[in-house]
């Protein structure tokens, strides 16, 4: 079959879910309101509450839910076949991403900006707020060490990367500063920057010395390193250190210094990067080489189908974006459909992609599933596999091939780093609102706050952790990464219904999907605490054991909460703050 029939038919979906279903949610079900006055305006400060362009604003929100996730969890899940991984990225992005990342938006802003963490004590109690926020915390502390850990290694595999990333952080901060103080806009000056990018990736594609290969600086791959760590590992903990550092600053920055023009920017590679692939895929016509469904799986695809894509289908993470950062720059209410139910639909785009690049890789069948050989292979080869599959739809439009792979890594790259330091913004604002909570000011500092978030996630993705050895912290999370997020996304879904249902609406827009994925999610997240990571399970692992355990016995009492709320007959007249 060939692929561009795949990738028309999930494009013609997305189309239609937008310009019909969410209109529809926006107009009948959240009634937005183009004079209302918004959190921005309300409280507007210069640092967290800033009035932002749609478009603007659009291109920080999706870059920041973004990153890797909806590369990796696609390019993974296609060793069940293609057709399980394309049905529910395009359905779940349509019926449940779309409003969840829009309802969250939507709640935040008629709540005075505040994250869904912390309307869960208006909307179902303060017991419930408290375990949803430690909920929160546990997975963006996992964000945290998985995209560390992504990034890292791809600036090992990808050493010309390297430098066309960095240069794009004096290129922001100069954007924000021109736009901020100067009144000037950002567009050219962030086509400029994205220019001088691609142009970075080209000679450093070309010039060895601008390839930063750490491991190569220890002595190559049989090189002793730093304290004997070995050369890759010593890499490795100076990748995660130098990213630690970045993220603290990058975090603690005002919103629109950094994070705005560089996700700007990043919204703009999204743009070149999408238009390169499907451009590539149109010229080079290419078929499908894996199968539509694996029969040889070892593993079955239900319910982990839904755990593994996450990010490209529906994600909690998405949910403390909108309530957390974005909620807080929204410059009209009527500006929510724009940016949250069409960043998600840019997720799914992405995620469909992700899909073509991996099947279309492959010479033919055999190939795909000798790569993908079991789950575990999957999990290991699906990023990497995903890097040259786009790289060979590049190479149809006459890009070499090292720097179409320099282009692609490069894009990975950007989108991970945006969710990490976005990831550790959200994370302060938590250990800040716990610290106030339970009487600890000092905690609730920014620069304290930031510390702890920075340093505990250092921690655990440097955590020497099973056959893999030091530094495999982050990457064996990621199972557990999965299964969070949905759990996120299923109780921001019942906030939203308990929400609507109060305000006297129609609700079960949010409450099917919160209904199937709350399902799938615990069904999952139960047989892997209880059958395979526990003590007599068939892999056990103390640390995926110990946090599963805990997220899954906060999640239960949450939904017991959140249901005995939603069955009240609690009304409230008007959505106002």
């Amino acid at each position: 079959m060939s692929a561009i029939i795949v990738a028309l038919a999930g494009m013609v979906v997305f189309a239609l879910g937008y310009r019909f279903y969410s209109k529809f949610v926006a107009e009948k079900i959240f009634r937005l309101d183009p004079n209302y006055v918004t959190p921005a305006h309300r409280y507007k400060d210069g640092v967290d509450f800033v009035p932002t362009n749609k478009f603007v604003l659009w291109g920080h929100h999706f870059t920041s839910v973004a990153g890797a996730a909806p590369i990796l969890g696609p390019a993974i899940a296609v060793y069940w076949g293609w057709l399980p991984a394309l049905l529910w990225v395009v359905l779940g992005t349509v019926f449940a991403a779309g409003v969840h990342d829009f309802g969250t938006l939507v709640l935040s802003v008629r709540n005075k900006g505040q994250s869904v963490g912390t309307l869960a004590n208006k909307l179902i109690g303060q017991r419930a707020k408290i375990l949803f926020l430690f909920i929160i915390l546990i997975l963006v502390l996992m964000v945290n060490a998985v995209f560390a850990w992504v990034i890292s290694n791809l600036f090992i595999k990808f050493p010309a990367s390297v430098f066309p990333v960095f240069i794009q952080i004096p290129l922001a901060i100069w954007i924000g500063t021109a736009v901020y103080k100067r009144q000037k806009k950002m567009l050219v000056p962030s086509l400029v920057a994205l220019a001088v990018m691609y142009i970075a990736a080209v000679v450093s594609s070309k010039v060895s010395f601008l390839q930063i290969d750490l491991v190569k600086y220890m002595g190559g791959a049989e090189g002793a390193g730093l304290f004997g760590l070995g050369a890759v590992s010593s890499a490795f903990f100076i990748w995660i250190i130098i990213l630690m550092v970045y993220v603290y600053f990058a975090s603690t920055l005002p919103v629109w210094r950094l994070l705005q023009p560089r996700d700007f920017i990043n919204s703009h590679q999204l743009v070149v990067g999408l238009g390169i692939l499907y451009l590539g895929l149109l010229f080079a016509n290419p078929t499908i080489t894996a199968p539509m469904t694996n029969a040889t799986s070892d593993v079955s695809w239900f319910p982990l189908l839904f755990i593994t894509i996450a990010c490209g289908a529906i994600s909690g993470f998405h949910g403390l974006v909108s309530s957390g950062t974005s909620s807080k720059q929204l410059n009209k209410e009527t500006d929510a459909r724009f940016v949250g139910y069409l960043g998600a639909v840019g997720e799914g785009i992405l995620a469909l992609v992700s899909i073509v690049a991996v099947i279309t890789f492959f010479p033919n069948k055999d190939a795909f599933l000798a790569t993908y050989s079991s789950f575990g292979a999957a999990n290991g080869s699906g990023l990497t596999v995903f890097v040259q599959g786009a790289s060979k739809l590049a190479t149809s439009l006459h890009i070499p091939a090292d720097i179409a792979t320099t282009i692609v890594s490069i894009i990975v790259i950007s989108f991970a780093a945006t969710t990490l330091d976005t990831s550790v913004r959200l994370m302060r604002y938590i250990i800040a609102e716990l610290g106030m909570e339970y009487k600890m000011p000092k905690l609730a500092k920014k620069h304290v706050a930031t510390s702890v978030a920075v340093l505990s996630s250092a921690a655990l993705v440097l955590l020497p952790q099973g056959p893999n050895g030091f530094g495999s912290g982050g990457y064996l999370l990621w199972p557990l990464f999965g299964t969070a997020n949905q759990l996120l996304a299923g109780i921001s879904l019942l906030l939203i219904a308990v929400w609507l249902k109060r305000l006297g609406r129609n609700y079960l827009v949010a409450i099917i999907p919160m209904i199937f994925l709350l399902f799938m999610t615990l069904l999952a997240m139960f047989k892997q605490v209880l059958f395979e990571w526990s003590w007599f399970g068939s892999n056990s692992n103390w640390l995926l054991f110990i946090f599963g355990a805990i997220i899954f016995v906060f999640a239960i009492w949450i939904i017991l909460t959140a249901i005995s709320a939603l069955s009240s007959n609690q009304k409230i007249s008007v959505d106002e703050e």
